[in-house]
């Protein structure tokens, strides 16, 4: 590791210096950081500030990245005030995001140092101004959506407004919102559970289209020990023609932690079952519970029915599942051979699955064969399958290689036409 971080390789560089700092030799660590750091690379001042913070020299860290903040780019902007605000200079990094404020990352590390500062009014009277400049969306007079900078202000002063005491004006706040969800949970659900809001939890999940807000109130009730109920919770969206689209996975898993597991394939099953349902990440879910629950070869029939519907034809992402329960089942040798005479084998993406088959049946030297045939898509693969072999030396240079891409061709001829269609 030492040797390559003397080569200039990143990642070998800073986990050396990080080990360095584990046995408290900070000078050395920073020796290995130092040629990243003059070439004035913000990751690796970001680095070693996190590095001396952890030391417990913050001031070291705050004096390394003040210069890069004030360039003004804002993922620096925001980890350095946050890093300010950690260490008693609360309203000097609210000072420095508050120009900042129509942006939503940094609003959002705004609102965040705010509450350590004691500025949360200060924060939440600017986004009040933001939502009263905010315009609409588009010309139409029935535009209903606004031009919100940041879009997120709406959330960000409910979550002033919440920690204030203000409950009430929180959810109305959220109740503005354009947009509910962010990476799979409602903030107006989790709001809600929190305060232990359930009835008005409950009337929001009937009417939220997402399924987020069934999800919280189904993880209320199993929080407090009614499995029953959780399940109950997502019956209105099975009723639904496409409802049980959003809630089939938590659904299924909460079956299946309840000890319910063919009820949970029984609610997979119906899904896929209806007109389009029997999608590519539906039919992957339902054969590995199959899988999970010991019913491999229920699986298999099923992927056969899919097959036959199809013509006898069975696309790679389908395929790619069969491999799955037969290995399930000790079927490697024949899902070997199957894999080797399917229409895809020769793919980049064949070749994954047929290099994994291989080296699990101990013929490492053929999976290596069979990943050179796609030397620019394998890299990492290639390499694995070269440590496995004791070949290290060849890996690294593998992990080495820059693939150069082919130079596109430039569509601009020098003249364009005027007539329809544009």
């Amino acid at each position: 590791m030492e040797l390559q971080a003397g080569r200039g390789e990143w990642f070998c560089a800073l986990a050396w210096a990080r080990l360095l700092g584990d046995r408290q030799q900070y000078a050395r660590a920073l020796e290995v950081l130092a040629p990243y750091i003059a070439t004035g690379w913000w990751p690796a001042a970001q680095a070693q500030a996190e590095l001396l913070e952890g030391w417990g020299r913050a001031d070291e860290a705050i004096a390394l990245c003040r210069p890069y903040a004030e360039a003004g780019d804002r993922l620096v902007l925001n980890f350095f005030a946050r890093l300010l605000s950690r260490h008693g200079h609360g309203a000097d990094a609210f000072a420095l995001l508050r120009p900042g404020i129509d942006d939503w990352f940094l609003a959002e590390g705004l609102v965040d140092v705010a509450e350590v500062a004691g500025l949360d009014e200060e924060a939440a009277a600017l986004l009040e101004a933001r939502i009263a400049a905010a315009v609409p969306a588009c010309d139409d007079p029935d535009c209903g959506r606004l031009r919100l900078e940041p879009s997120n202000a709406f959330p960000l002063l409910a979550a002033i407004r919440e920690r204030q005491g203000g409950i009430e004006e929180a959810i109305e706040l959220l109740r503005r919102r354009e947009s509910t969800s962010v990476n799979g949970r409602d903030a107006l659900a989790d709001l809600l559970a929190r305060h232990d809001r359930i009835e008005e939890l409950r009337a929001y999940a009937a009417s939220e289209y997402h399924g987020h807000a069934a999800q919280r109130l189904a993880e209320v009730f199993e929080e407090r020990g009614d499995a029953e109920g959780a399940i109950t919770v997502y019956r209105p969206f099975a009723e639904e023609s496409d409802g049980m689209w959003h809630v089939v996975v938590p659904l299924s898993e909460l079956l299946v932690r309840h000890g319910q597991g063919n009820e949970a394939i029984g609610v997979i099953r119906t899904l896929a079952d209806r007109p389009g349902g029997a999608e590519d990440w539906i039919v992957h879910t339902l054969c590995t519970l199959y899988a999970d629950l010991g019913r491999a070869p229920d699986g298999l029939a099923y992927l056969d029915i899919l097959k036959a519907r199809r013509g006898g034809k069975e696309d790679w992402d389908f395929f790619r599942i069969r491999l799955l329960l037969m290995v399930r089942l000790g079927l490697l040798d024949e899902a070997i051979e199957q894999t080797q005479t399917h229409p895809e084998q020769d793919t980049w993406y064949a070749a994954w699955s047929l290099s994994d088959l291989l080296a699990t049946a101990g013929r490492a030297e053929e999976a290596l064969s069979v990943l050179e045939r796609h030397p620019a898509c394998n890299t990492s693969l290639r390499a694995k399958c070269l440590i496995d072999l004791g070949r290290i030396e060849e890996a690294v240079q593998v992990l080495r290689q820059r693939p150069q891409p082919a130079p596109a061709d430039d569509p601009w001829a020098g003249t364009h036409s005027t007539e329809p269609p544009f």
